[in-house]
């Protein structure tokens, strides 16, 4: 017999959950390093999202003031040690720029070479950790295969393989070997058609796409309040690049090459013809634009490099000399910032005339990068925050110094 409306046996009640704190790392594998993410959860929805880092805290900047400048150009390695090159870079051009050095021509070219190499070899971890992240394996593996390759060239050219300490202020410590350049540019044309790969294996494949088009959406507006630089911005729709928008110093050593800003312009982006459209899923400013950008600056910086190899077999002269460990600095400071592989990573330098310096300071990319995950986590589903962190590619060891 059925039970009738007004049966008192019948009790009306409302269905509540509690909210619950929940901890994401910090020995996760999707939070990209010793990172601790407190989740404020609704059930399944995200309604806070607190980063807690200073796991890697390593004081830095403090043992940079008692260090010269050259001394202090392996520690700047364990920075971003996924492009520990580009970090080289930044601290030597902010300790010429004080001492208003000049460098040589091939210094540049040289400089190019090895950061926009950089730049590919730190793309393609964050490229294959990604995918990881969102649960395929098959990635990670190829990203790593091509990654060896550079780390080869790298090892032929400074020895190292992780943390190379090569570019410094004055130059470099070496010139490149011989027959170098002719085994880059093999190297180069292996990987162009292998990135299409990649592009079949994430950019189009179905899985990822619902993972990724339409979560962690990011307006520019607000990209540009937290002070997100990189792929971050550039994939909200910010046509901003120091090596075009920097200061000179920095310009400088992209005078002559010919290159456009990967960015989404009315619904395209540069050279996109080649590569996969934008899914009709995806929103500018999601997690799928942040990892396309990626993809195409990749493609963009093989072109770089082949320009710069043209330009330093050209070129005579030295690599430039580094400065001796013993050089005094002028009195004052020096800041400047740099297109790292993650945005821009800034360097300052205040100097009371001495060997060493008073004061070092680093703007880290990744912090600010990562201080719009609460933003962006708001209201999405638990398993859509390995997605969103992944997409800003941060690196613990930039923001823990």
């Amino acid at each position: 017999m059925p039970i009738q409306a007004d049966d008192p046996r019948i009790v009306e009640f409302d269905v509540r959950t509690d909210e619950m704190l929940v901890n994401m790392g910090p020995q996760h594998p999707s939070t990209h390093g010793v990172l601790r993410l407190v989740l404020r959860t609704d059930g399944e929805i995200v309604s806070e999202v607190e980063p807690h880092i200073g796991y890697l805290h390593r004081s830095a900047e403090k043992i940079g003031e008692n260090l010269s400048p050259r001394q202090w150009i392996p520690y700047t390695d364990r920075m971003d040690y996924l492009a520990a090159m580009n970090m080289n870079l930044g601290w030597s051009l902010v300790v010429e720029k004080l001492l208003a050095y000049d460098l040589p021509e091939k210094a540049r070219h040289l400089r190019v070479i090895i950061c926009e190499l950089g730049r590919i070899a730190s793309h393609l971890v964050g490229m294959g950790a990604y995918g990881l992240d969102l649960g395929t394996f098959s990635p990670f593996l190829y990203a790593f295969r091509e990654r060896e390759k550079i780390l080869d060239l790298f090892e032929e050219a400074c020895g190292a393989r992780l943390t190379y300490s090569y570019l410094t202020p004055g130059g470099a410590t070496a010139d490149l070997p011989n027959g170098w350049l002719w085994r880059c540019e093999s190297f180069l044309r292996e990987l162009e058609p292998v990135i299409d790969e990649y592009h079949a294996l994430l950019t189009t494949n179905a899985i990822f796409v619902k993972r990724t088009a339409a979560i962690g959406v990011m307006s520019a507006e607000t990209a540009i309040d937290y002070g997100c630089s990189g792929p971050v911005l550039r994939g909200s729709g910010v046509d901003y690049d120091l090596r075009r928008d920097g200061e000179p110093r920095y310009t400088g050593m992209y005078d002559g090459y010919a290159f456009e800003v990967i960015v989404q312009k009315e619904g395209r982006y540069p050279s996109d013809h080649k590569y996969p459209p934008v899914p009709r899923e995806a929103v500018l400013g999601d997690c799928w634009h942040r990892f396309y950008v990626r993809m195409l600056e990749v493609v963009q910086s093989i072109d770089l490099v082949r320009q710069a190899i043209d330009r330093y077999g050209k070129c005579k002269g030295d690599w430039g000399t580094p400065i001796k460990l013993t050089q005094k600095l002028p009195k004052g400071e020096a800041y400047l910032e740099t297109e790292a592989p993650r945005g821009q990573m800034g360097f300052f330098l205040v100097s009371d005339g001495n060997a060493i310096p008073w004061r070092v300071r680093a703007r880290s990319s990744c912090f600010c990068n990562l201080s719009v995950t609460g933003e962006l986590c708001r209201g999405c589903l638990i398993a859509d925050v390995p997605a969103i962190v992944g997409s800003l590619d941060i690196v613990m060891g930039e923001i823990d110094r």
